[in-house]
């Protein structure tokens, strides 16, 4: 079970956070869990949702790292519509991976950090 859906299986009143956030599923927690739920919590935290249809980011665990073809596919992959979206995304728009992979892929790509839904929701508390 993930962290956002331990929150809305049990209700979990959430703080608010009213920004605009770009959101990118890891390609495991879409495909083998349900990434509504992410979304669900992030929307009753009160930010604007972004979550575009940009498939893998390209990382895929070391994939991404290896010399010659395997970092070009993983490059390719992730400047389809993913690093594009981060590089264009306002300076205050937060950008959310749980995936390890997916924000190592946009450190390393962009000049942004992604941040995980945990340290989303303590964002949200240290702010109020």
């Amino acid at each position: 079970m993930t962290l956002s859906e331990f929150i809305v299986r049990e209700n979990i009143d959430v703080p608010r956070l009213d920004r605009k956030a770009l959101v990118q599923a890891h390609c495991h927690h879409s495909a083998v869990l349900r990434f509504g739920d992410e979304e669900t919590v992030l929307r009753r935290m009160g930010l604007d949702v972004e979550h575009p249809d940009s498939g893998c980011c390209g990382m895929a665990g070391a994939f991404g790292f290896e010399k010659g073809e395997k970092y070009e596919i993983s490059m390719r992959a992730g400047e389809r519509v993913l690093l594009p979206k981060v590089r264009e995304a306002a300076p205050d728009t937060l950008i959310v991976a749980d995936g390890f992979s997916c924000r190592e892929q946009i450190a390393q790509s962009t000049n942004r950090e992604a941040l995980h839904l945990a340290e989303v929701l303590r964002l949200a508390l240290r702010s109020q």
